[in-house]
């Protein structure tokens, strides 16, 4: 029996092209289908029903696709079968009677589904989403007990070296998703994703990662740019503009909503679910960024303060940024954030705290934090107003 047993390689299953079953041994058989798009695994075996004569008629039963099931496992899943068969019991009736095992990617789905709430930024979830679809394709039709080392690691090698930020939040949702699994009893044992002395002996170490910091463009230089802006008028320039004066970030900038604006006192108010820290954050706006606004208001169409081409939606992301391709600033918008923090440092005497307050910057001094109260409204009413007459502000509006 044991000659009979593994007649295939590893190496002849990944290179085997001819269609039909290619025997195994044991009941075990490579299934190719005649255009040789479907490679799977097979469990052939004979049984007799009660009251049925005779040896009994040939039943078949799913293992896997072999993309996915190696040859080992196949070789396990048909040893288990086999050992239900010799104890008179049917493998199939006992696949049905057993409860149903979900895949990796309705497991990966309930995750997302489950932690989405709590994301401010629909960017997460588009990106959990894509990672653990694109790059986990290999594996979302798997069931999520029977995921291994050997898939995370399949899943893992092609982006390790080549995208190495990605491929560790990869690396850390996936360790999520079979976490969660194993919570709810469809899992067991040592998470295959574990990166501490588990994947960190058989990945090589990622380059050591330099933080880049947003090209930003000399204070010097900002009025001119902002004199161009005036110049051309769209709503593009007049939105970059406004991201300049308020040294907001521009996901801020842009999806602004008229709720957020007390036009007659001057003021924007940013909710907690829009901003970075989470928490609200209150612009004072400099003549200028009011008139912006009350430009937009003469134009408005919808919720949003600067609308996109499409109904009910803002520019887009890339919006500002192409702007700045064309105009050819080698700058990023995040950079006049860095641009406003140096002229502030070097043309004022503003105290520190209130420049960060400006930026809507967390104090990393948790003691400090926790005793400030103030935002530095007031004066940071004045600090906008002396940016906004340093970049250009043209007269006052009433």
């Amino acid at each position: 029996m044991a000659r009979m047993l593994n007649k295939l390689s590893a190496r002849t299953v990944a290179t085997l092209k001819q269609p039909g079953r290619h025997s195994d041994g044991g009941g075990l058989y490579l299934s190719i289908s005649p255009d040789g798009s479907r490679r799977r695994w097979i469990y052939l075996f004979r049984w007799k029903a009660p009251g049925e004569t005779g040896v009994g008629r040939l039943r078949e039963m799913g293992l896997g696709s072999a993309t996915t099931v190696s040859l080992a496992q196949a070789r396990e899943l048909a040893a288990q079968a086999r050992g239900i068969v010799k104890e008179g019991r049917n493998p199939l009736d006992e696949r049905k009677a057993q409860p149903k095992v979900p895949t990796f990617g309705e497991v990966a789905d309930g995750v997302i589904a489950a932690l989405e709430a709590a994301w401010r930024n629909p960017k997460h979830r588009d990106q959990w989403r894509m990672t653990l679809t694109r790059y986990c394709a290999s594996i979302r039709d798997l069931p999520v007990d029977a995921v291994t080392t050997e898939q995370v690691f399949g899943v893992l090698k092609p982006l390790w070296l080549r995208v190495p930020e990605t491929a560790n939040r990869l690396r850390g949702r996936i360790e999520k998703v079979l976490d969660a699994a194993k919570a709810k009893g469809h899992r067991s044992g040592e998470n295959p994703a574990r990166w501490r002395g588990h994947l960190d002996h058989l990945l090589p170490s990622r380059p050591r990662h330099i933080k880049r910091h947003h090209k930003a463009l000399p204070y010097g230089e900002v009025p001119d740019l902002v004199a161009r802006l005036r110049d051309l008028g769209s709503i593009s320039a007049l939105c970059l503009e406004f991201t300049i004066l308020t040294a907001a970030r521009s996901g801020e900038a842009i999806g602004a909503q008229w709720s957020e604006f007390d036009r007659e006192r001057g003021i924007w108010v940013v909710p907690g679910r829009r901003m970075k820290a989470g928490r609200e954050h209150r612009v004072p706006l400099a003549a200028r960024a009011r008139e912006i606004v009350a430009t937009m208001a003469a134009l408005r169409t919808d919720d949003f303060v600067f609308p996109g081409q499409k109904p009910h939606r803002p520019l887009s992301n890339m919006a500002l940024e192409m702007l700045l391709r064309r105009l050819k600033i080698d700058a990023t918008v995040h950079g006049f954030r860095s641009s406003f923090r140096d002229w502030a440092a070097d043309c004022t005497d503003v105290p520190r705290e209130v420049a960060e307050a400006a930026l809507a910057h967390v104090l990393e001094n948790r003691v400090e934090a926790a005793y400030r109260r103030s935002d530095f409204f007031e004066k940071r009413r004045h600090l906008m107003n002396s940016w906004a007459a340093f970049v250009g502000e043209p007269t006052r509006v009433q």
